[in-house]
């Protein structure tokens, strides 16, 4: 699979969904590529990514951004909150905001620095023990939380139970952006990113469709 025929595929669920083309962002996932795949994306035009290794973003997009100053970095992996100062400084967007004591660190950041990257809610929608995220449960009162921080949410994300089908949580998570009043929706991936437009998704997360398989030697 390539760019190309991912952009495509793209604007065609766009347009089945009676959606304007372009309302959806393509986020191409960089993360354990090799340089040359990445800069062969980069220079086909595209420029939204995701990581979701901090220490890897930063030996990465730093030299990036230099050839390419247009491009927009999104942590879309689990953030430890030691480092979130790096993190605001390196990405334009974090999906992944999952807990009280990473809002209030971001805050302070936020504070001291005069300005936030865009925050999306990471949502836990099957409640599962391994996988972080906020449960649905809990969500609006964090959502409460961090709005009481002056915490710019853009909106909500989440990753579906592998065994389970995928559009009843995007659904869900759907239902729970627009009771908090919030419009950003990132969800899908590769597997079922067509789904998850029709179910409203502004933002998917689109990998190795892109890049090819990952090596994690």
């Amino acid at each position: 699979m390539s760019l190309h025929l991912i952009t495509q595929r793209l604007r065609d669920a766009e347009a089945k969904a009676g959606r304007a083309a372009g309302s959806v962002q393509l986020i191409a996932v960089s993360k354990v590529q090799p340089d040359a795949r990445v800069r062969a994306v980069l220079e086909a035009g595209h420029l939204v990514f995701g990581e979701n290794y901090v220490q890897e973003a930063i030996g990465k997009w730093p030299g990036f951004r230099a050839e390419f100053p247009s491009v927009s970095v999104h942590m879309i992996g689990p953030l430890q909150t030691n480092k979130a100062k790096v993190a605001v400084e390196l990405f334009d967007a974090i999906h992944t905001l999952d807990r009280p004591s990473l809002a209030d660190k971001l805050a302070k950041l936020a504070q001291a620095r005069g300005t936030c990257p865009e925050l999306f809610v990471q949502v836990n929608t099957g409640a599962e023990p391994q996988k972080a995220g906020v449960l649905p449960a809990e969500l609006d009162g964090f959502i409460a939380v961090a709005r009481a921080m002056d915490l710019p949410l853009s909106g909500l994300m989440c990753i579906p139970p592998e065994d389970q089908d995928p559009a009843p949580h995007f659904a869900m998570l759907a239902d729970m952006a627009a009771r908090n009043g919030v419009q950003g929706l990132s969800m899908g991936m590769s597997g079922d990113f067509e789904a998850a437009i029709a179910a409203g998704a502004t933002h998917v997360r689109v990998g190795s469709a892109i890049f090819g398989a990952r090596s994690y030697a």
